[in-house]
């Protein structure tokens, strides 16, 4: 690149965001090196409040990081080997991970098309095959992905007929709505994330599971907490280290104070992508009803483009790009033994080899997006379709 050329484009911006809230998380990290409780601090208790208010949960408890959210719910659940846990395959490993940790058995569902979310109908399969494998199956792990809320209403359905508990992964989805109802409200516990690149993302490490279940919560409490009774040395049951660090939780509350604006920005970007993308590339899909927080802004090549000459020569142009997820969790060493909703996921295949995300983040400036554009609809795309 020669000098003369524009800048890098970032593929998510957290220096512009941290531009407008410095002075504030500096003032949040000063308060914390004064009081010195660095851990199970003030501040946690208080975004654990703010994030209730907030999605409108009864009980928020906050934690170290996204995957332990997810375990922390398991192990209050008492997930144990026999039984079978539902999830998709096009998803970040921690989904399905959490499961084998505790020993029983994944059963990958395949996904919609058009939202990239669990499909009840292989749900409805994977179910009916786990049974005649002699698993018990007990629950369901639908995820929010890229941003977009899973089809809770059928999978809930789906779930009380059998006797299964729902376990929301909104690890991408914190913040977006479901007709009406918030991320956080969709299930009998949600995990979500906040590493750093989430649309809420800490400075480090962090997550939080959302709950109206009193008595859920205040077991995930114990558990967070090496199990801990009525203190750190009178253990009820089996727990880990699952807090999260008063200093993260100082920083989130700050970022949850400009959170709505960001989600607002991130929509009227997305919607001027699929303005100008329109055409060039199959745009992503969000129901009727739904609202995203665009955790990624995900398109479909068109048939036969290569991507990754595509990715090259949007590389050459100074624009970054992504792929979630190459392999899917059902193709990979780890999980290759684990069940298959039908055999085969062939909508998760296919979404595998022409998916591409492009830079999302609340910063995004309309010229910074024109070059996005440009860089994938002005080079290879044009010349594959």
């Amino acid at each position: 690149m020669s000098a003369s050329s524009p800048a890098p484009v970032r593929f998510v911006d957290l220096a512009a965001q941290q531009e407008r809230i410095r002075d504030r998380v500096d003032a949040a990290i000063a308060r914390v090196l004064d009081h010195g409780q660095y851990i199970m601090g003030p501040e946690v208790s208080e975004f654990e409040a703010q994030l209730s208010a907030h999605c409108g949960a009864a009980h928020s408890v906050a934690c170290s990081s996204g995957t332990d959210a997810l375990a922390m719910v398991l192990m209050a659940k008492n997930v144990r080997p026999g039984q079978a846990i539902f999830c998709p395959a096009f998803t970040f490993v921690a989904t399905a991970e959490v499961v084998a940790w505790l020993g029983a058995h994944i059963w990958f569902v395949d996904v919609d098309a058009a939202t990239f979310n669990m499909d009840p109908a292989s749900l409805e399969t994977a179910i009916a095959e786990a049974k005649a494998a002699g698993h018990e199956p007990v629950g369901v792990i639908p995820v929010d992905l890229f941003g977009v809320p899973a089809d809770y209403d059928a999978i809930s359905k789906i779930a009380a007929r059998e006797g299964l508990w729902v376990l929301g992964d909104g690890a991408q989805a914190y913040g977006a709505r479901y007709h009406n109802r918030r991320v956080g409200t969709l299930a009998m516990a949600t995990a979500t994330s906040f590493f750093p690149a989430k649309p809420l993302g800490a400075y480090g490490d962090g997550g939080a599971i959302f709950t109206d279940d009193a008595e859920l919560a205040e077991t995930l409490r114990s558990i967070l907490f090496h199990g801990k009774g009525t203190s750190q040395y009178d253990n009820v049951r089996i727990g880990m280290t699952g807090r999260i660090d008063t200093m993260q939780a100082a920083v989130l509350i700050e970022k949850l104070a400009i959170f709505d604006d960001e989600i607002e920005a991130r929509n009227r970007i997305a919607a001027r992508y699929s303005t100008l993308l329109s055409g060039h590339v199959e745009t992503p899909h969000v129901p009727d009803g739904l609202q995203s927080v665009w955790a990624q802004y995900t398109v479909k090549l068109p048939g036969g483009a290569d991507r990754a000459a595509i990715q090259s020569q949007m590389k050459d142009k100074g624009v970054p790009s992504a792929v979630y997820y190459a392999k899917p969790l059902h193709l990979q060493d780890a999980y290759s033994h684990h069940g298959i909703a039908g055999g085969t996921l062939p909508v998760t295949d296919m979404l595998s080899g022409c998916v591409l995300s492009l830079p999302m983040h609340p910063y995004l400036d309309e010229e910074t997006q024109d070059r996005v554009v440009e860089a994938l609809i002005g080079g290879a795309v044009s010349r594959s379709g």
